[in-house]
């Protein structure tokens, strides 16, 4: 058998095995997007180049076969750059959207298409669970927040935004009025104690996040209760009860609060830094005189803080919300005080604050008219739905369902399992860098089980093999050439004519979600496999 050295370690293989293999015999991975066990390989994507013996041109590592000998580098910079630049090249042709426009436009990042899933398929405690991953005050937000997701919803490009704001309110009208009240997962307790100075939006955010993960948590405020500036919004946009519902719900019975206390007068800073772990100051706008009291020092618009940590100069003392920056949207706030209390949590646990980074994104850009109306065609077709007691009474139940369907849902229904973009995001490939007049937008959403954006498609060849496999009479194959190469049923027949067999497995094997499973085809596809273990019976220890 041939022994090779691969990134420095000796490896013996069996005679006829790849690099991939050799490699992964090793432990060593090598990224791969066209490649599948037990298909020919492709040698489409490229991205598992190595270098072998030194030489200029690099070669893929999923066809070329060991020989005895072989000096290997599979991790080398010059490997890394050209896998990257490879990435790069499919990224320049990849027409989708990693995130919907409307969760990149949320300040909180919330996962909003998540969120109208969840509604429409009736689930309403998983809707609240994903509402709170962001937004731990959705009932007060959904009252007041100016809705700047909306504005990016491709929905409005066909007729009207959806009404994303009402459903978030209608999922938080529902988490106070349920039976049992959401409880999020909690971290064990830490021992750490933090205080936090100012009960409005930030200050609630940060408490609610902090909590979360095993802090105990203290909250100050002047006021004689918790909400700030969110007290002084009219009742008939804001009731009081509202606010105060909610907030009690955020705070429990673990969080200690100490109302009517003012920093700088009831109490000090430097009692505060002597007692607790961390500071937090979300105390609202704050005048360069009153931070000279507190012998902090005042930057250009607030307390000086670093914009994305929010440490102050003083050690363990953060700064967040409109003490660090005014803002008149509390939805901004709520983001600060979740991003402080992350910044806080490494503090505390002796860690680098590192911020978390922006999630690796591709955007299919505008849409025309067209792309809208065609991306519109599997979606409800109804105007944006008004609630038929009035915007202050908000949604009843089949209306948030009804107004929930208008989503275009054009966030990637294969976000987590897509490998082009975890491959992109792990090698920092930039998917601009090579930029060309974008493809247009086209759907084939008249397979039963499945949906196919070709602007996805990489042409790997993956599904064209698979279908082969399945001895499909039509089957995929290629079409065009070059650059423009793309993967089709042939003679235009349907994608119900081409996969008859093979749809389901061809979507799985899609490296990229130009091929994805519908929501309804992986239901059935649970409910049938219940049926199946209902029908064969307890397993042989089991018993009866």
């Amino acid at each position: 058998m041939p022994t090779i050295i691969i990134d420095g370690q000796s490896v013996t293989i069996p005679e006829g095995a790849t690099l991939l293999e050799a490699a992964r015999a090793a432990g060593i991975e090598i990224p791969t997007l066209c490649y599948r066990e037990g298909l020919p390989a492709q040698t489409s994507c490229m991205v598992c180049v190595v270098r072998v013996d030194g030489a200029a041109k690099m070669v893929p590592s999923c066809a070329t076969a060991v020989r005895e000998g072989m000096v290997v580098e599979s991790q080398s910079d010059e490997v890394l750059a050209a896998r990257r630049m490879a990435l790069e090249l499919l990224l320049s042709d990849h027409l989708g959207d990693c995130l919907a426009p409307c969760q990149l436009a949320c300040p909180a990042g919330m996962d909003i298409p998540r969120m109208i899933r969840a509604i429409v398929a009736g689930d309403v405690a998983a809707a609240v669970a994903i509402v709170q991953e962001r937004i731990p005050l959705p009932t007060v937000l959904g009252r007041i927040c100016p809705a700047p997701c909306e504005g990016a919803c491709r929905r409005g490009s066909h007729d009207a935004p959806v009404s994303i704001c009402l459903l978030k309110r209608w999922v938080g009208d529902e988490h106070l009025n349920a039976p049992e009240i959401w409880r999020p997962e909690m971290a064990p307790a830490s021992g750490k104690r933090v205080v936090i100075v100012g009960a409005g939006p930030a200050g609630l955010s940060a408490t609610a996040f902090l909590h979360r993960m095993g802090h105990h948590v203290t909250l100050v405020d002047e006021r004689g209760a918790p909400g700030g500036a969110l007290r002084q919004i009219p009742a008939r946009t804001l009731p009081l009860a509202v606010l105060a519902d909610e907030v009690a719900t955020l705070l429990g019975a673990d969080v200690e609060q100490r109302m009517d206390t003012r920093l700088g007068q009831d109490v000090q800073l430097d009692e505060l830094r002597a007692s607790f772990d961390a500071v937090l100051l979300t105390v609202g706008a704050v005048e360069e005189a009153d931070a000279e009291q507190l012998g902090l020092p005042y930057g250009r618009r607030g307390l000086e803080a670093d914009r994305i940590t929010h440490e102050s100069p003083l050690t363990g003392v953060f700064i967040a919300g409109s003490a660090q920056s005014p803002s008149r949207m509390a939805v901004r706030a709520v983001a600060g005080g979740r991003g402080a209390a992350l910044a806080i949590d490494q503090h505390l646990r002796g860690a680098e604050i590192v911020p978390e980074r922006r999630p690796f994104n591709v955007s299919r850009g505008r849409l025309t008219a067209e792309e809208a109306a065609l991306m519109a065609e599997d979606a409800s077709d109804h105007g944006r739905i008004e609630p038929s007691w009035g915007a202050y009474a908000g949604f009843n139940d089949e209306e948030a369902t009804r107004e929930g369907l208008r989503c275009l849902h054009c966030d990637c229904r294969a976000l987590e399992t897509c490998r082009l973009r975890k491959l992109s995001e792990e090698l920092q490939a930039d998917p601009r860098k090579y930029a060309t007049d974008r493809r247009r937008f086209t759907c084939d959403a008249t397979h039963p089980a499945i949906i196919y954006e070709a602007g996805k498609c990489i042409a790997c060849g993956l599904c064209v093999e698979i279908a082969r496999r399945y001895e499909e009479p039509l089957g995929l194959t290629f079409i065009g050439r070059g650059f423009d190469i793309r993967t089709a049923v042939p003679f235009g027949e349907s994608l119900a004519e081409g996969l008859r067999r093979a749809a389901v497995e061809c979507a799985e094997a899609c490296p990229t979600g130009a091929l994805v499973v519908r929501e309804q085809a992986e239901e059935a596809d649970e409910d049938e496999q219940q049926r199946d273990e209902v029908a064969d019976g307890p397993g042989p220890d089991q018993g009866v």
